[in-house]
């Protein structure tokens, strides 16, 4: 795998327009029921790690495929139980659940893939092929699914919260009305002046999957991330309280998360929460080095290059359960 890099491109045609200084809602969908998707035009972690010799696994203390510690650290919280019937959202080209399954099949009852690009779950049948007797693929809209969703033990969600509907341009003396139920129903905060952003597909998933009481792992980008305390180096440049911004990629954008809105929504409903950084997840092999190439944006070795764009993406990464 080559270094992935992210694409600038114009993504008007996913805008629901209303008049201009106005919110709107930014919405992927049309991009992922209609566009080719190709996950190597962008930096995934799940695609960085997806199997335990890729070149960045060299950063980490224990080599491993990402889908393997996502199921190590989901037995530890005692959320991977024998006969578990999981659903993911999203799964790209599959690699996290491949991982998954090939360090925990046994525990694996049935699993659900869901995606509303058809050519990601193609790509998701072929990598899960030997998994066939477990593993069944649905295309459908995780914003009209959620609702239906029976049975699962689990939800993952790796990397795709970003995508869903968010917002913008939101004045915050006028408040489109679905906005202002999440504000008043969570007590969520938001900017006394200047236009934001929102998360409403994300927060009003939230809601969906706490109604139903089913336990959720997710990882995003996030505008209020956590930075380890011996990384602190990490938090040069980056705003660590904010509000979604644009990620501009190939053909579409995505925003980022506020996780404490997610939060405090899950704890409006009755739900418990655990979040942390993505980076003391995965257990990155921390060193001075690091120190030097990021601060120094020492860019002259493979290993270097490799280890600064790894840090500059991941250190905006945090993983949020609710339970």
């Amino acid at each position: 795998m080559g270094h992935q890099q992210k694409k600038l491109l114009n993504a008007k045609d996913n805008i629901l327009y209303r008049p201009a200084l106005m919110a709107q809602i930014y919405s992927t969908g049309t991009y992922h029921r209609t566009v080719p998707i190709d996950l190597m035009k962008e930096f995934t972690i799940c695609e960085s790690f997806s199997r335990a010799n890729t070149e960045y696994c060299v950063a980490l203390e224990r080599p491993a495929a990402y889908g393997s510690i996502i199921g190590d650290f989901l037995i530890r919280q005692g959320l991977l139980r024998q006969g578990a019937s999981i659903v993911e959202i999203g799964g790209g080209y599959g690699s996290l659940m491949n991982a998954f399954l090939s360090a925990h099949a046994e525990m694996v009852k049935r699993v659900v893939m869901v995606d509303l690009s058809e050519g990601l779950l193609r790509r998701q049948k072929k990598t899960l092929e030997r998994w066939h007797d477990k593993v069944r693929f649905v295309r459908a809209d995780i914003h009209e699914l959620a609702g239906s969703i029976r049975g699962a033990d689990l939800i993952i969600m790796n990397e795709v919260i970003g995508d869903l509907d968010t917002m913008i341009d939101i004045d915050p003396e006028d408040l489109p009305h679905q906005v202002r139920r999440l504000v008043d129903s969570y007590g969520l905060g938001i900017p006394s002046q200047g236009c934001f952003n929102l998360n409403i597909g994300a927060i009003k998933l939230i809601e969906t999957i706490c109604s139903k009481g089913i336990p959720i792992f997710l990882t995003e980008h996030s505008s209020d991330p956590i930075i380890p305390q011996d990384m602190d180096f990490l938090s040069k440049g980056l705003d660590l309280d904010s509000y979604p911004r644009r990620i501009d990629l190939f053909k579409h954008c995505e925003y980022t998360i506020r996780f404490s809105h997610l939060i405090q929504a899950a704890h409006a409903l009755g739900r418990k929460t655990e979040t942390g950084a993505l980076l003391d997840l995965i257990n990155i092999r921390k060193s001075p080095a690091l120190n030097m190439i990021f601060t120094s944006r020492a860019c002259s070795t493979d290993y270097q290059e490799i280890m600064f764009e790894l840090l500059d993406h991941i250190r905006e990464y945090r993983w949020l359960l609710i339970n």
